[in-house]
């Protein structure tokens, strides 16, 4: 028998003063039996960094060829896909072609070297966006990982405050390529 994924709710309050977006989101967020609760924190905060109504969970780890995140149009068009970890450079290559934007949240301890394999290739794709996130931030954010999260996110200047039940987290994104380039 196949194990199911588990099944997070998340209550996500989002104060981003760089894009003036305020707003509640009501999260449910599908936990691959293979997935950690540093990759699903991950992915929370990636949708809080980009939230919007319309910004969705993909299918998962089980998946291929599906954004973790994606903010569809009204007709269904790909505006802005989001993967994290450290995809192939294939796979993102794709995705450039299928999204009018990709973003690549990296984290973990092999995201340097895996910066260093892929630069050279992604910095031809101009619509990529690649942010790491430190190993130290996404461990902490395993932290509030629970069945039900109350979490509340504040985004100012590029850096990000996530509170749950205890003290905030500092976590400061590094940009390694913003769209435009290439």
């Amino acid at each position: 028998m196949a194990l199911k994924a588990t099944i997070f709710k998340a209550e996500l309050a989002v104060s981003d003063l760089d894009r003036g977006h305020f707003a509640t989101h009501a999260l449910t967020i599908a936990r691959h039996p293979s997935e950690t609760d540093e990759r699903m924190m991950v992915r929370v905060l990636a949708f809080a960094l980009n939230a919007d109504e319309r910004l969705a969970f993909g299918r998962g780890l089980s998946s291929e060829g599906e954004a973790d995140l994606a903010l569809t149009d009204l007709t269904g068009a790909i505006d802005l896909w989001i993967d994290v970890g450290l995809p192939d450079e294939r796979d993102i290559r794709k995705a450039c072609g299928r999204a009018s934007r990709v973003a690549v949240y990296a984290y973990g301890t092999g995201a340097a070297m895996w910066w260093k394999q892929n630069a050279a290739a992604l910095a031809r794709q101009s619509n990529l966006a690649v942010v790491e996130l430190p190993v130290e931030s996404t461990r902490a954010m395993a932290a509030l990982a629970a069945r039900t999260m109350s979490l509340q996110c504040t985004i100012q200047d590029g850096h990000v405050w996530l509170s749950g039940a205890g003290d905030p987290l500092v976590i400061e994104p590094v940009f390694l390529q913003r769209p435009g380039r290439g």
